[in-house]
């Protein structure tokens, strides 16, 4: 049998898409798999996500392919993909998921905590950009998109001083230099971050019976956990919600953490439940951060968001 894989046409997003088939290959080894690759609104419009309507900005078009039938399934990062599909698809599959913490690389192999005084560092992501002012607050911030590769090469030209990343994505590209790991504590991640989401037509039977064979159960009820306490905050990118959920035995932590706009405020929480409740948590976390005034954050995000955006 073959089927068509959709995905972004990036150096990460093809070598997410052939561990996933190389993964497949081993239950299904008579099966053939075809990569499609799909242009998105993110790879073709270059300003910061955060300036953007983040909502499908890297999946959108893909996932249109799946619903008309043009590929049997799409692979994304997990947190690429919005809290709400169109009612015909589902995320059927999350493979075993990868690193959840970002790094930090630096042009002279310093540690974060060690460059110097306004050195310039560089991420793509308001989350990040609010946790680098709460540890340094005297560096400066610098806005940038492209890919891995690229954002690499402006801190070798010296265009940067300092890059922050996701170390699922340097590990996957099979980056060499030196980068120091970021604590959770200090840096915890977006929700869904380094776990892969795969797409298919809810109603395609056989295709989610072939990718179930690749699920990791841990690392689904991890994501689903942070993506259930998504869905009731809808934080996208234009407020920063950190969330991350870990399995042990039979219980599910959740962990959560708001931050003002000005990153001098954060409020935060952690939740445990039965590792089957993975709704029942992220609407208790919700909860719980509502009591502590996360509605009144968001009003000052919503109300203040330009100062972000004029960096």
């Amino acid at each position: 049998m073959k089927y068509l894989v959709g995905t972004r046409k990036s150096k990460l997003a093809l070598i997410q898409t052939n561990e996933v088939i190389s993964q497949l290959k081993k239950f299904h080894p008579n099966n053939e798999y075809e990569i499609k690759t799909i242009l998105t609104k993110g790879d073709v419009v270059h300003k910061p996500i955060f300036m953007m309507n983040r909502k499908g900005v890297f999946e959108k078009e893909i996932d249109l392919a799946v619903l008309h039938g043009e590929i049997d399934f799409a692979v994304h990062s997990l947190k690429d993909i919005p809290t709400s599909l169109h009612s015909e698809l589902i995320i059927c599959c999350v493979p075993k998921r990868s690193m959840v913490n970002d790094i930090f690389i630096s042009a002279n192999n310093l540690t974060l905590n060690k460059i110097q005084t306004n050195a310039i560092v560089g991420t793509s992501s308001i989350r990040r950009a609010i946790q680098i002012t709460r540890i340094r607050p005297y560096v400066i911030i610098k806005p940038i998109r492209r890919n891995i590769e690229s954002r690499i090469k402006a801190l070798t030209n010296r265009q940067l001083d300092g890059l922050i990343l996701a170390k699922a994505g340097i590990v996957r590209i099979g980056y060499r230099g030196n980068f120091s790991n970021l604590p959770l504590f200090s840096f915890p991640p977006s929700p869904g971050q380094g776990a892969l989401g795969i797409v298919c037509k809810k109603d395609n039977l056989d295709v989610i019976k072939m990718l179930k064979t690749i699920e990791d159960d841990h690392s689904r009820l991890e994501a689903d956990a942070e993506r259930s306490l998504s869905f009731f905050i809808e934080s996208g990118c234009k407020f920063p919600i950190a969330a991350y959920a870990k399995i042990h035995s039979n219980s599910l932590l959740l962990s959560a953490t708001a931050y003002s706009i000005d990153g001098k405020k954060s409020i935060n929480t952690t939740k445990k439940t039965n590792k089957n409740n993975t709704e029942k948590i992220g609407e208790a976390v919700y909860k719980d951060l509502y009591m502590q005034g996360i509605d009144k954050m968001a009003i000052g995000w919503q109300t203040n968001f330009n100062i972000w955006c004029d960096m």
